[in-house]
Formats: structure tokens, sequence, C-alpha cells
């Protein structure tokens, strides 16, 4: 991988119940690798060789795309196929995307059903019938402060991604948020380059107004979580946590009219802190 720079990373993360694996193959330049996150933990593999081609990842002997992953690792094995995707209406990153940014973010599918199953130890761990989200990133670093959580897991047919982050912008910066919901067919979009306002921030709660909606996000995240590494001026160098399955409760309305009122004990969460560097 001499020729990569900055890094490229996709998140496929599958859902079923309690149930939740995700794996995360990308490139930087120190290298291409795997890492793989579940409820029991997180786990790094380095990988010899990536390659793209038609939308297929190919990472050594493991195969990634919008039809599903083939997994074969050390101690992991299996093979999980994809329904039809949910990508969103237009980019996720907006306007933002035709200027240089640290990261750039990419919503693959909102929600995609799942059939298959990964040994992982010698436990098997069927996602039929389960639900999926892909996502991706690319650029130089993440940014020093963030949050960032997503669920499809609802009674409901619903699914949420949120980010807000430390964003620098052309010798300046700001504080950027980037909202996506999928509920019942529907899309919501809530982000800087909508005029949304960020009217409460914390790692337990969330607030923002955009026009007519208004969305609540209250969380109980982990305290620990589990370590992932996290790509810094290229290279896979700095170590996030993610949480999975944490209580979310989720309310939309619009013009004072609920639109929704969900809870889930599945979402998945970071939270960076800003150090104040």
């Amino acid at each position: 991988m001499s020729g990569q720079k900055g890094f490229e990373g996709w998140y496929f993360k599958h859902q079923k119940g309690d149930d939740m694996v995700a794996f995360i193959p990308g490139q930087a330049e120190s290298g291409a690798f795997i890492q793989l996150i579940s409820q029991e933990g997180a786990q790094q593999f380095e990988v010899s060789n990536l390659t793209i081609h038609d939308d297929m990842i190919r990472a050594d002997q493991c195969c990634f795309s919008g039809q599903g992953c083939h997994i074969e690792l050390p101690g992991v094995s299996g093979e999980i196929a994809y329904g039809s995707l949910s990508p969103l209406c237009s980019d996720i990153m907006g306007p933002f995307r035709f200027f240089p940014m640290e990261c750039r973010h990419g919503v693959l599918s909102m929600a995609h059903t799942l059939q298959g199953c990964v040994i992982m130890d010698g436990h098997l761990h069927s996602f039929d019938g389960g639900l999926g989200y892909a996502e991706k990133d690319r650029g130089t670093s993440f940014p020093r402060s963030y949050l960032w959580m997503q669920c499809n897991a609802f009674p409901k047919p619903c699914s949420i991604m949120v980010s807000i982050a430390h964003v620098p912008f052309c010798g300046v910066s700001f504080r950027g948020c980037i909202c996506a919901i999928l509920y019942q067919g529907r899309e919501y979009r809530l982000a800087t380059y909508r005029g949304v306002t960020i009217k409460s921030f914390s790692p337990e709660y969330i607030c923002l107004s955009q026009g007519s909606l208004l969305l609540e996000l209250e969380v109980a995240p982990s305290r620990t979580g589990h370590p992932l590494r996290a790509p810094q001026c290229g290279k896979m160098s700095s170590t996030i946590r993610e949480s999975c399955n944490v209580h979310l409760r989720a309310r939309l309305w619009k013009r004072g009219k609920t639109i929704f009122d969900l809870q889930s004990d599945h979402a998945t969460y970071e939270f960076v802190p800003n150090h104040g560097a």
C-alpha cells in the first residue's frame, strides 16, 4: 500500500437482536487492515493486499460489496448476503463534498436485510432476518472531537445516523452536523448546510432544530466501549472507542406534531471529547 495517500475505510454493520458484528476494511499510509467489533470486543487484522474493483472490496481472502460479505480471517469466518440497499437521496456531505475536507463521510445504506452467519472463535452468530448498515470515510484524519451514532433496530422501520464534529474548514473551524433519518420509507435530513441549529449537545443528550423539524436523542452510553484504530494524518495511529448495544430514545417532531417516539437497545456509539487542543 505504499502509494496510498490518506485513508479510506468502510463500515459494514450486522445486527440481529443483541447480536452485532461490524467489519471495517480499509487502507491507510500505514497499510491495509480489517477491524472487527462486536459486543464481545474488538480485533484488528493486518491485510497484505486490498483492492477495489466495480465496488467490490477485496482484502486478502475477504470480500465486501453491496451484495454482502465473505469473511476468512483467523478465528473468524462466514458469509452474509444483503437485501436491497437503502441509500440516501443524495450525498450526506451536501455542498461540502466539493471542498477539501479532513474527513469525508458517505452513507451507503441506511438499512438492508441480512441472510447468513459468522463463526467467531467456534461460536455461530446467525444474522438471518437481521438488519445491516453500511458507510464509508476517507480523508487524512478523523475529527479531533466528535460524536457518531447509528441505529436501525427499532420497533418500527426507522434508521438514524448522526454525527456532530469539530470541522476544520478553509483556515477556520466550526461544529458541523450531519444527520439522516429513514422512517417508514421517508428520508429526513438535518445538517449544517441545511441550517440546523444544535440546541443541546452532550454525550447523553442531543437536540437539533431545523425549520419545522425538532429531533431529540437521549443516550445511555457505555463508559468504556471497545478500542478501534482511527486515522490521524493518514496513518492508523489513533485510538477511539465504540460502544455496541447502547440504549437510545429518539423523538422527531414536525411543526410540533410527533412523527415518532422510538426506543432501542441496539445503537452503536462513538464519542471523542474535545480536550482543548
